[in-house]
């Protein structure tokens, strides 16, 4: 019997492994680069799981190898870039998994947004930027502030805020020039502070398992910066949140298994921003399992085998709240290290310093989050007091970088050097 991952996010692999492993089932991750989860491979026994390098974008080699798997009774696909492969192999497999179609639509934020308007959960629709007279119709039907972002975007790449004509403009002629992921669409701005729901849904119900604070760079650009976890929420308004978050879920058909919900919380009630069909990413994951006192990827594990999971009804003994500060540079360049991480360990919270990026990689883009090479997580006795804790720590290291070498020269990541 085994349970196959089609990749994984960077953080968290170990939890899914002791989540395997105290369920009795083999876990099998097939990546393209095992080097992408060095941090975590490297903190696991050798025959902790088997690691299979395959070129996981070719849908027919992945097909053959998991048919080639003895006892494949599960796959798990627990990221944005392989949702829909994922999909269309459990389908072909004849796995556990969710409608393809319901996939298919939280992959096209656009989609998402309108069918959650048409059942009265949003006071905006979306709408296709494309052709002639684009200003002059999503003036007319969205309207100013606006966002103009991917319908298949990822880690707020390809996202523009505009909140005058000049920047509409300025905005369409940058995006213009961009490869999308999928359509360039607009819909309202929503002001207000962020959150991210992090969500276990089971035969069409929802359990709200805590809220992720999702504290952003200054406007015009969407660069998360620093998550705490779990919000304070008074009793009562979570109740009325979890509600909320069921019939969002609902109204898009979405079943089963984590969500990652990304709102805002406006003055007219909260609004959604994305919702992502997975365990949220970078130190979300770890976050959960510290601060709720269980391991949260045996639920992972028990609904790819299409078991209710346990984690639907269980007490949570709690722990301590947890914090994160993404690490980004002054500058871009060529990341040569961190400075400063022998300052952690005389720091309350018990700060560690998580690494993303490796020595010699080219950190070009600092405006979403391509840019941070690693994250600064602490802990404390609310999500408050860990926030205080993660920042401080993270004021005192530094992530380092060099210029990147002139257009063409070879970079180190190219060379290997």
């Amino acid at each position: 019997m085994s349970v196959v991952c089609l990749e994984s996010l960077t953080f968290g692999l170990g939890h899914l492994v002791r989540a395997a492993d105290a369920l009795g089932e083999p876990l099998v991750l097939l990546t393209r680069d095992p080097a992408y989860y060095a941090y975590e491979l490297e903190r696991l026994p050798p025959d902790a799981l088997d690691v299979v390098e395959i070129d996981t974008f070719d849908v027919e080699l992945v097909a053959d190898r998991l048919h080639r798997t003895p006892g494949l009774r599960g796959l798990i696909s627990s990221t944005d870039t392989w949702t829909l492969i994922g999909a269309e192999l459990s389908e072909r497999l004849g796995l556990p998994g969710l409608d393809p179609a319901v996939l298919r639509l939280t992959r096209d934020k656009a989609a998402v947004r309108n069918r959650l308007h048409d059942a009265g959960l949003t006071r905006g629709r979306a709408t296709d930027v494309t052709g002639h007279g684009t200003e002059e119709v999503l003036l007319k039907e969205v309207g100013l502030p606006a966002v103009l972002k991917d319908t298949a975007g990822t880690g707020s790449q390809n996202v523009w805020l505009v909140r005058d004509e000049p920047e509409l403009a300025a905005a369409l002629d940058e995006a213009a020039g961009r490869e999308l992921k999928g359509r360039l669409f607009a819909e309202p701005y929503f002001s207000g502070p962020v959150y991210s729901a992090e969500t276990l849904t089971w035969a069409g119900r929802t359990r709200l398992l805590g809220v992720s604070s999702r504290l952003m760079s200054p406007e015009p650009h969407f660069r998360e910066e620093i998550t705490a976890f779990p919000v304070a929420f008074p009793e009562a308004r979570r109740a009325v949140l979890e509600r909320w978050l069921g019939e969002v879920l609902a109204a898009i058909g979405y079943t089963d298994r984590f969500a990652h919900v990304e709102f805002v919380l406006t003055t007219g009630g909260p609004e959604v921003v994305e919702i992502n069909p997975r365990i949220g990413g970078a130190l979300v994951g770890e976050g959960m399992c510290r601060a709720l006192g269980v391991n949260v990827y045996e639920a992972m594990i028990e609904t790819a085998l299409g078991r209710r999971p346990r984690l639907m009804d269980a007490e949570l003994p709690g722990g301590p709240a947890v914090a994160f500060v993404l690490g980004y540079p002054a500058a871009p360049g060529v990341f040569t290290g961190v400075a400063g991480l022998d300052r952690l360990t005389d720091m309350p919270g018990s700060p560690a310093w998580y690494p993303v990026r490796s020595v010699g990689d080219a950190i070009e883009h600092l405006a979403d989050s391509r840019g941070y090479a690693g994250i600064v997580y602490a802990e404390a006795e609310t999500a408050e007091l860990a926030t205080h804790h993660a920042v401080a720590a993270a004021n005192a290291v530094q992530v380092l970088t060099e210029p990147l070498p002139p257009s063409g020269a070879p970079d180190r990541e190219a060379s290997g050097g």
